[in-house]
């Protein structure tokens, strides 16, 4: 089997790291697992080095100072991934709102099925969201519907973080133009491997709003995904080759 790496962010996950990486281990495809901690207070970086010795060459932990975003986070997974030989990229969240029982079928939908980007989608069969609030989902909802119309991407839910890659999708992509850090940097993904015409599927999946520690939603980091947009939109008009 071709290697396979799931990076986590993390920040004040202490409540949930360990779950999730046992999870992970447990499944029938042998994942690795890379924590990308910016300097938890919480603790969350110094329970994962505990872990490290028990699960030997299977998890790593990268330690960033001060909490630098999301996207910076998984770019420099995405670098580990590379520099590591790895197939099959994952990106997922640390709050169990992820299934990484799913992680199955997002490899399977580029392994198998022969996609280079697998996407766990939301929306793609309506609206699968446990214990939101229906403001918040259609919140969400409407943002993904935005994205697409104004990106012209034929994808349910542009906003998701839940994604398997092939490598090559990564090292087409110029990693370091990649310019949202936050909630745009789904978005921004998506759209960079849509323009170099990688093929691209959305998996049906039950998402599930955390239930221990705190969410990093905020208002500004949807209203960057907004204004984002389109600034990303005119970005790819004017610079396509470039972009």
């Amino acid at each position: 089997m071709q290697k396979g790496l799931v990076i986590i962010p993390t920040y004040n996950e202490v409540d949930n790291i360990v779950d999730i990486i046992n999870r992970i281990i447990a499944l029938e495809i042998p994942f690795d697992i890379l924590i990308v901690d910016d300097d938890s207070p919480d603790g969350t970086s110094e329970v994962v080095q505990h872990l490290i010795p028990q699960f030997a060459d299977r998890l790593s932990l990268i330690t960033r100072k001060g909490k630098n975003g999301l996207g910076t986070a998984y770019i420099q997974g995405f670098q580990y991934a590379l520099e590591h030989s790895y197939d099959y990229i994952f990106q997922m969240d640390a709050d169990m709102s992820h299934n990484p029982k799913d992680l199955v079928r997002l490899y399977l939908t580029c392994a198998e099925d022969g996609f280079d980007l697998a996407i766990g989608s939301r929306y793609v069969t309506g609206v699968n969201v446990i214990n939101w609030p229906i403001g918040r989902v259609l919140l969400s909802y409407f943002a993904s519907a935005y994205v697409r119309f104004i990106t012209g991407m034929p994808i349910h839910d542009t906003t998701a973080g839940f994604k398997c890659y092939r490598r090559k999708v990564l090292e087409t992509i110029d990693l370091n133009r990649v310019k949202f850090i936050g909630y745009a940097f789904q978005i921004e993904m998506k759209y960079r491997a849509y323009l170099k015409k990688f093929t691209i599927d959305e998996v049906n999946i039950i998402f599930t709003d955390r239930e221990k520690g705190k969410s990093k939603m905020s208002s500004s980091i949807i209203w960057e995904a907004v204004f984002g947009v389109i600034s990303m939109k005119v970005r790819s008009l004017f610079n396509r080759n470039g972009f």
